[in-house]
């Protein structure tokens, strides 16, 4: 029976290894960063690949930068910057960087991958910043345990706030994500600000919930070993903003402790 539970637990790490190792195409063994030296990446309120050439100018200037330069794109990318969704940078260029290749990123190339100049500058994309001054709102987390807080707490958050954490813990681990506070503007929808909760590494699949408001929100236990966070605010009302606690746990045990079936002794 020992023998049988071992070659089960070793088939059950690799199972889970092979589907959490992997997203778009990449197998993400390191980590890859959505800021870095002063260049960052933003999207529009509304989503993926919603901002002119003028409006990506209006974004990074709003926040105190400019558009990055190919030389900043690649200098960061050096460093670890990687985002596979491609943006507005100067001169009217539009390009990503990549730090590893996937199927479904890069073409099967690394480096800066550029779309060239875009004649119409109404073509919809992201946008790629630099301001060496910004300050820093989110991050890539690989800790066993973690405080994450809206930027500022416990003061209240700002407007215009774009945020994203992606969580990383170790292969055969899960992610338990505990509310200690919980305050957001609310409104129909969580259309204003909100949290946005995925269990994947991005904002693109495994998306868990929306929320705002003052509820706390019930704890959460990923899937896999990555979950993402995505804070957004608007221009107008703010609030007194969010803390909240991850914790890394086994996977293994949490199956036994969901399997009614079967009991320690």
């Amino acid at each position: 029976m020992r023998v049988f539970a071992v070659i089960w637990a070793i088939g059950f790490f690799l199972k889970e290894a092979q589907a959490w190792g992997f997203r778009n195409g990449i197998f993400h063994n390191s980590i890859w960063l959505e800021q870095a030296a002063g260049v960052y990446h933003r999207e529009s309120r509304k989503g993926r690949y919603q901002l002119t050439y003028k409006e990506a100018k209006a974004v990074c200037k709003y926040e105190g930068g400019t558009l990055a330069t190919y030389d900043q794109l690649e200098a960061a990318r050096q460093i670890g910057l990687h985002v596979c969704a491609a943006g507005w940078y100067d001169k009217g260029r539009v390009g990503y960087p990549i730090v590893k290749a996937g199927a479904n990123c890069g073409f099967g190339r690394v480096g800066v991958i550029n779309y060239g100049y875009r004649l119409n500058k109404s073509e919809r994309w992201d946008v790629y910043c630099y301001n060496p001054n910004s300050k820093e709102c989110g991050g890539t987390l690989t800790d066993q345990q973690r405080i994450i807080q809206s930027p500022g707490y416990p003061e209240e958050y700002q407007d215009e706030q774009i945020c994203y954490w992606h969580i990383r813990v170790r292969y055969g681990q899960r992610i338990r994500l505990h509310f200690l506070e919980f305050d957001v503007e609310e409104d129909t929808g969580c259309l204003a600000d909100f949290l946005e909760i995925y269990d994947s590494y991005d904002d693109i699949s495994g998306f868990v919930g929306r929320y705002c408001g003052d509820y706390l929100p019930d704890d959460l236990i990923s899937t896999g070993n990555v979950m993402t966070l995505k804070f957004l605010s608007d221009a107008s009302v703010v609030a007194g903003g969010f803390q909240m606690e991850y914790i890394a746990v086994n996977a293994f045990l949490l199956h036994f402790q969901n399997d009614t079936s079967c009991c320690f002794t």
